[in-house]
């Protein structure tokens, strides 16, 4: 069950509601690698409005850019596990801001966040900060250049960070990783060539004969 806060609450009761998306990104500058972060939100103006920090849970006020650069973001799967969720994210492909935002910045892998804000819609004032609903990385860009009379489109290909729990490391087991730990740390140091040592016993002589890998148990040997 989601938590919300008490405001949001007595307005979801009296069903007066105006609800609205917002979208933060954390892209990188092509030339230095410097991060550039940038805010929309589904409405129009510009604004600066508060949302809960995903990572902190504190209320932390950012500047949003609107004017109809955010056109739709994919429903939400809310579940209670560890599943990586994927969602698309389209934007106005006529939008200068957008366009600067895909095509000047690298936006793969770029952090992801989406808000969903409850406003009143007697004073358009948010009734609360702005609810944390996804955070994620952005998988793959679709930049769709019309041809005259057809649609274009620029959709952000989304999954969950739920997904850096599924990377291998696979340096683990290296020598050259290890030492960086300590430099005094040579277990691994044979790891690369201790399968082509030979041994002899009395008038066996071969390879010596390694052991089948065991299957792990909750992430532990």
């Amino acid at each position: 069950m989601r938590n919300i806060s008490a405001d949001n609450l007595a307005a979801l009761e009296a069903r007066q509601l105006v609800a609205r998306d917002f979208l933060w990104m954390v892209v990188r500058n092509r030339t230095t690698g410097v991060p550039v972060t940038d805010g929309m939100w589904s409405d129009v103006g510009n604004i600066s409005a508060a949302v809960i920090h995903p990572d902190t849970g504190l209320p932390v006020t950012r500047d949003w850019y609107g004017s109809g650069t955010l056109v739709q973001i994919d429903d939400i799967p809310l579940v209670n596990n560890l599943s990586v969720q994927n969602v698309n994210i389209r934007m106005s492909q006529v939008s200068d801001h957008v366009e600067q935002l895909v095509r000047e910045y690298d936006c793969r892998q770029a952090r992801v966040e989406v808000y969903r804000g409850l406003f009143d819609p007697d004073s358009r004032q948010m009734v609360a900060p702005a609810q944390c609903r996804f955070v994620g990385f952005v998988d793959n860009v679709n930049i769709v250049t019309p041809r005259e009379n057809d649609e274009g489109s620029v959709t952000l290909i989304c999954a969950s960070h739920s997904q850096e729990m599924t990377r291998a490391n696979p340096s683990t087991r290296s020598h050259a990783t290890q030492i960086l730990r300590s430099p005094t740390d040579t277990f691994f140091q044979d790891a690369a060539t201790v399968q082509e040592w030979e041994f002899f016993w009395g008038s066996e002589k071969g390879k010596i004969a390694t052991q089948p890998k065991r299957k792990k148990f909750l992430g532990i040997f």
